[in-house]
C-alpha cells in the first residue's frame, strides 16, 4: 500500500495587531432618570389612590386610577428597554 504524503504545518503566525478604535457610545444618559421618574410616578398614583380611599388622585376616573399608575409602570419599562 503506498505511503500517504506528509503535509507539511504553515509557521504559526500570529494575527497582525489591530489597531484600537473608539466606540461610539449614543447619549443615553435619560433613559435612566426618566425610567426611574414613570416607575416612581406610577407607584405614588397607585399609593395616592389607596390611602385617600380613591378622592385622590383623580375622583372622576374611580378605580381606573389603578390602570392609570400601571400604565406609568409600563411606560418606565418600555423606557428601560432603550438603555443601553
Amino acid at each position: 500500500m503506498p505511503k500517504s504524503r506528509i503535509r507539511k504545518k504553515a509557521d504559526y503566525t500570529p494575527p497582525t495587531a489591530k489597531q484600537a478604535t473608539a466606540i461610539k457610545l449614543n447619549s443615553r444618559g435619560w433613559v435612566a432618570p426618566v425610567m426611574l421618574a414613570l416607575f416612581l410616578i406610577g407607584l405614588a398614583w397607585i399609593v395616592l389612590f389607596y390611602v385617600t380611599d380613591g378622592d385622590l388622585p383623580l375622583d372622576a376616573l374611580g378605580n381606573w386610577n389603578i390602570v392609570v399608575g400601571f400604565g406609568f409602570i409600563a411606560a418606565g419599562f418600555g423606557v428601560s428597554t432603550q438603555w443601553k
